[in-house]
């Protein structure tokens, strides 16, 4: 498999783009109930309770992985990386972000994750950029723009961001590195050839991570926690689908298809966000939504294509 798919898959399986339309659509939902459960629990602390029931719930389908003689260990360092940045810095940035903006502003400012990948993919992966794939992703920048600035560019020009679209700024970077590392098959093989070991090797130095960045939050004083029915359903929900459901649909969509193929799907995450938020936080979107996602959908759509 290339590790450098920069072009679009030709006839695109339908079962390959299910599995990328799933992905966004558990993630928005996990978007929604962040917010929803913001006031009953630290951010960071959610994250790690996140991953600690979602690595109980799939250690019995995988737990091989992780024994002394496992091809998982000469390989540490690499699924230190992937889980630093798939588990322990990406979720804990965007419930970060969910404390002061909304699921809708948080998935479109991450629909910009496409010009991350382009970009990376040709710094890091020998993936070139098309003049087509930069046009694509300036009119993505626009949309992104367009979410910062709440729809007046005078607001950007005096730089006053809603500290949550920094924090997933920062998360979008890190899961597009994420992407690309997804894609690298070389090694270990038969830790790839099973979907819950290979998830369960990530989760396992996620899981460090983000016990480790709940430590400092602890530290710092931010200690909010109250447990109820609310909350237990929330941890139930964003442990099986976001985490265990949507990460295996998104790495083999991505396996598949290519990093920026995976990108336009990402773009479906505000809609289904958009939806889901009308519908259980009261959260009308506005009409700089809709014209931040026709840029970056359309961006996309452009960047994607053959030149």
């Amino acid at each position: 498999m290339s590790t450098t798919p920069d072009r679009p898959v030709p006839g695109l399986a339908l079962s390959t783009a299910l599995l990328l339309t799933t992905a966004p659509l558990m993630w928005a939902g996990n978007a929604v109930v962040g917010r929803l459960v913001h006031t009953l629990v630290a951010p960071v602390a959610l994250n790690f309770l996140r991953w600690l029931l979602a690595f109980a719930l799939l250690a019995p389908l995988a737990w091989r992985v992780l024994r002394p003689g496992s091809s998982l260990w000469p390989h540490w360092r690499r699924y230190a990386l992937l889980g630093l940045l798939g588990i322990g810095s990406y979720n804990a940035l965007q419930y970060m972000a969910l404390q002061t903006s909304t699921p809708l502003n948080v998935t479109l400012v991450g629909a910009g994750v496409p010009i991350w990948m382009l970009a990376i993919g040709a710094l890091f992966f020998g993936a070139p950029v098309s003049r087509r794939q930069a046009v694509g992703a300036l009119a993505s920048v626009a949309g992104v723009l367009m979410v910062l600035s709440r729809g007046s560019w005078q607001e950007l020009l005096a730089l006053r961001l809603v500290p949550g679209d920094l924090y997933m700024l920062a998360a979008t970077l890190a899961w597009a590195l994420y992407s690309w590392l997804l894609v690298r098959t070389d090694r270990p093989a038969d830790i790839r050839a099973d979907w819950a070991g290979f998830l369960l090797a990530q989760m396992l130095f996620g899981l460090m991570w983000s016990g480790a960045f709940a430590g400092v939050e602890w530290s710092l004083g931010v200690r909010r926690f109250e447990w109820g029915w609310t909350l237990a359903a929330a941890l139930a929900f964003i442990a099986i689908g976001p985490a265990i459901v949507a990460y295996r649909c998104w790495g083999l969509g991505v396996q598949r298809a290519g990093p920026v193929m995976g990108g336009f799907f990402i773009n479906l995450t505000p809609l289904f966000a958009a939806v889901l938020s009308a519908a259980f936080l009261g959260e009308v979107p506005r009409l700089y939504h809709a014209g931040a996602f026709v840029l970056i959908v359309g961006g996309i759509v452009v960047s994607s294509r053959r030149s």
